[in-house]
C-alpha cells in the first residue's frame, strides 16, 4: 500500500545549499523537516566508514591543494572504470579528517561553494549521532537512509563493508532496529548478505535507468540480468522475494521521449506496489540542468518549473523521494494536492 504522502529524504544531507555531505548540509536538511537524510559510505584505509559519494574525493574536498598528499595521487579501475585523484582507502581517518569539503557543481551552485574549505568530512557515527540527537529535540522520528558504495570492490582489497557496517551500527545504537533505518546499493549482494547477518533495516535495492549492476557484471556469470530485465513484471516478482524495496532513478518514471517530453507516469511504481515493494525515487532537484527539458525556463543555474516535473513523480504515488533542497521537497510533496 502506497504512503499517502512520500518520505522526503534530504540526498546527502542538504546539497542545494551546501557541500555535499558536509556538517552543515545536514543541520539544514533535519532543520528543514527532511524525513531522513541519506549518508553515502565508503571507507578509509584503517576501516572507518566515511561519508562521501564516492571513494575518489578531489572532487569534493580540497586533497589536491594539500601537497603533504600530493603523493597519493593515483589511477585505479573502480567498478570497472578507470578513475585517477585521491581515494578514501589510501588515507586514515586521521589523515582524512584534515581535509576539508567543497562544493561539487559550484557554476550551478555559487551559494554553496561560499562554504568551502571550511568544514570537516563525516564519518557514518557523525551523522547518525546527529540523527538521533535531532530527533530528540524535534520530537519527531527521523530516519537515516545509509547507502553502501563500490561494495564489491570495497571486499576486493580487504575493506568489506558488511563487518564494518553491522559493528558500527551496533556501536552507534542503530543496529537493533530502535531508529528508521534503511539500507541501500545498487549492489543486490552485500544487501543480501547484510540481510543474512540478521541487521534489523528496511532494504532497497538501487537501480539505474539503464545497464547492469556491478556486481552482477563483475560475477561473469551467464545471463544476468539488466536492470530492465529486474524492472519487468517477472523481474519484480523476483525482487518483491528478496528486498523490500526498489529506488528508481526517476527517468524510469518519467519515461521522457526523444524531446525531453514527459510520458509517465510509467506503471513501473504501481507494478512494484502490487507486489508489495516500496519504491522510492532520485533524485528531484529544481534547477533547470537537471530537469527534463519541456520544464526548463531558463539559465542551467536558475530554477525551472520543477513543480511540473516533480508532479508527475508525485502523481506515480511513490512512497520515498531524494531531494537536495529538502524545504522545497517539504513543502512540494506535503501539500495536498488539488484536483480539478
Amino acid at each position: 500500500m502506497p504512503r499517502r504522502r512520500p518520505l522526503v529524504i534530504g540526498h546527502r544531507g542538504a546539497p542545494g545549499y551546501r557541500p555535499e555531505h558536509s556538517p552543515s548540509a545536514y543541520d539544514l536538511a533535519l532543520a528543514m523537516g527532511a524525513d531522513a537524510v541519506e549518508p553515502d559510505v565508503v571507507v578509509s584505509r584503517d576501516g572507518v566508514l566515511i561519508v562521501r559519494h564516492e571513494n575518489e574525493i578531489s572532487g569534493t574536498t580540497d586533497v589536491s591543494a594539500r601537497p603533504e598528499f600530493a603523493d597519493r595521487r593515483t589511477t585505479k579501475r573502480v567498478d570497472g572504470a578507470e578513475q585517477t585523484g585521491w581515494f578514501t582507502e589510501d588515507f586514515t581517518w586521521e589523515e582524512l579528517s584534515t581535509l576539508r569539503v567543497r562544493e561539487r557543481i559550484p557554476a550551478l551552485r555559487a551559494t554553496s561553494a561560499t562554504y568551502d574549505d571550511r568544514q570537516p568530512m563525516l564519518r557514518l557515527r557523525d551523522v547518525l549521532d546527529l540523527v538521533r540527537k535531532t530527533s530528540l529535540e524535534q520530537g519527531r522520528e527521523i530516519g537515516a537512509v545509509v547507502e553502501i558504495k563500490h561494495a564489491t570492490y570495497f571486499a576486493g582489497i580487504g575493506l568489506d563493508h558488511v563487518p564494518l557496517l553491522l559493528a558500527e551500527l551496533d556501536a552507534c545504537g542503530w543496529g537493533s532496529g530502535q531508529h528508521p533505518l534503511v539500507i541501500e546499493s545498487f549492489e543486490q549482494s552485500v544487501i543480501t548478505r547484510l540481510q543474512q547477518e540478521g541487521l534489523a533495516a528496511t532494504y532497497v535495492y538501487l537501480l539505474e535507468a539503464a545497464g547492469t549492476a556491478y556486481d552482477l557484471r563483475a560475477s561473469r556469470a551467464a545471463g544476468v540480468p539488466s536492470y530492465a530485465d529486474q524492472l519487468s513484471p517477472r523481474g519484480l516478482d523476483v525482487l518483491a522475494a528478496q528486498v523490500d524495496g526498489i529506488s528508481l532513478d526517476k527517468k524510469s518514471i518519467l519515461r521522457p521521449d526523444r524531446l525531453g517530453r514527459s510520458r509517465g507516469p510509467a506503471t513501473v511504481v504501481e507494478d512494484a506496489h502490487q507486489r508489495g515493494l516500496q519504491v522510492f525515487t532520485w533524485t528531484a532537484r529544481p534547477e533547470n540542468a537537471f530537469l527534463l527539458k519541456q520544464f526548463r525556463t531558463g539559465a542551467k543555474a536558475d530554477f525551472g518549473d520543477y513543480e511540473g516535473e516533480w508532479a508527475i513523480l508525485r502523481a506515480a504515488q511513490v512512497d520515498g523521494v531524494f531531494v537536495d533542497h529538502p524545504d522545497l521537497g517539504v513543502d512540494f510533496f506535503r501539500a495536498p494536492v488539488v484536483r480539478d
